[in-house]
């Protein structure tokens, strides 16, 4: 059986493991990321990688999953919005370090690709679009077995397609991003204007956060709104509108077989799922009764960075 190493790359660790070509994972460890140093953290990545390959020298390959945007040739972390990394030739760096042929992706492909290989959309031919709502929105798209990844390494910004002309001002530069209006940071930011507006229907969770309406956490939101606080419901009912809406456009644009949500926001469920898929039903119900792809939660979960990652590392 063929193992491969799987690194997933993050603002504050650095976690590996050990995978086979089922996506179980057979070993694992990590360590914290030292986000601001960028020798130290390409240098962690190599410990990592090579502890692993230590404990099971039958490893072929390393894959390795980034927060950030990654070269065309998948070989140079071009920027990474959360580590120090500028233009950093990483994937030769590993592969020279310890002495394995190495894949470099964008964490959100990785993660993309795990659920099309292992997860909610393993029976898939051929073709899936993930969105993940986590702080941010990122997204993975697989067409003809494989990752799309663009001419210059960059498809699947998903969190950057325009929803609202002129609406917030996004981190990229753009105004309206979906990212504004669907991600985690939004759910927040919808809460605590509900919560400044309807005090009485915030009681819940504005008791949680103390009474300050700029103290709410998404945990708190997410926990209010299962207990049926009324302005936390509505604010993932927000959210889940916004990326229906999203969902519907790559529904038209790409026809996939499966469109999946991931990320760490959909820990809440049907509060999410619930309104993203009955928005979603609503913008293609004009087409009658032409086939559209189903929506589905990620079931990766917190593994998808490794065994993504590993699972491309064994394509070399």
């Amino acid at each position: 059986m063929t193992l491969t190493i799987g690194i997933d790359v993050g603002g504050t660790k650095v976690a590996g493991g050990v995978v086979d070509e089922h996506g179980t994972v057979l070993a694992s460890n990590r360590k914290p990321t030292p986000a601001e140093d960028q020798a130290g953290t390409r240098d962690t990545i190599v410990e990592v990688a090579a502890e692993l390959a230590r404990e099971h020298p039958e490893a072929t390959a390393i894959g390795i999953g980034a927060a950030a945007w990654i070269d065309a040739a998948g070989s140079t972390v071009l920027f990474a919005p959360n580590l120090a990394w500028r233009d950093e030739p990483l994937r030769d760096y590993v592969s020279k370090a310890v002495g394995l042929p190495t894949v470099l992706e964008n964490d959100a492909n990785v993660a993309a690709w795990a659920e099309f290989r292992f997860g909610a959309a393993r029976h898939a031919a051929d073709s899936m679009v993930m969105i993940t709502v986590g702080t941010g929105i990122g997204g993975g798209i697989v067409i003809n077995g494989g990752l799309w990844r663009g001419a210059n390494g960059m498809a699947g910004e998903l969190g950057h397609i325009q929803s609202v002309n002129d609406g917030h001002p996004c981190g990229c530069g753009r105004l309206g991003c979906l990212e504004q209006y669907a991600s985690g940071n939004a759910l927040v930011r919808f809460a605590r204007a509900g919560a400044r507006q309807e005090p009485g229907r915030a009681r819940l969770l504005l008791d949680l956060a103390g009474g300050d309406p700029l103290a709410i956490t998404g945990r708190q939101i997410t926990e209010a709104a299962h207990n049926g606080d009324g302005v936390a419901r509505d604010a993932f009912a927000q959210i889940g509108y916004w990326l229906g809406v999203a969902m519907a456009d790559l529904a038209q644009s790409f026809d996939p077989e499966i469109l999946i949500v991931g990320g760490g926001v959909i820990d809440a469920g049907d509060l999410l799922m619930g309104p993203t898929e009955r928005t979603y039903r609503d913008q293609l119900a004009a087409r009658g009764r032409f086939p559209v792809a189903e929506i589905k939660a990620a079931e990766t979960g917190n593994t998808a960075g490794v065994v993504g990652a590993a699972d491309l590392a064994r394509r070399i």
